[in-house]
């Protein structure tokens, strides 16, 4: 199993729609070959930082 961690970093504001767009994007992710699982977590000293956590299967399907 590989874990995937990303910080993402959203525009002061916009972090509704960017949690919108990612309901539609995480659809996406979770077709994508190799894909266990994930997980979108918001910073709570930073509430426009998100924490975005991907398992996949193996190094090649990340």
């Amino acid at each position: 199993m590989i874990l995937e961690v990303a910080t993402l970093d959203v525009r002061s504001g916009q972090e509704a729609a960017f949690e919108t767009a990612f309901r539609e994007a995480q659809v996406i992710i979770a077709a994508m070959d190799g894909y266990q699982s994930h997980e979108l977590q918001r910073c709570i000293e930073n509430s426009s930082r998100y924490l975005l956590l991907v398992k996949w299967e193996t190094l090649e399907d990340h």
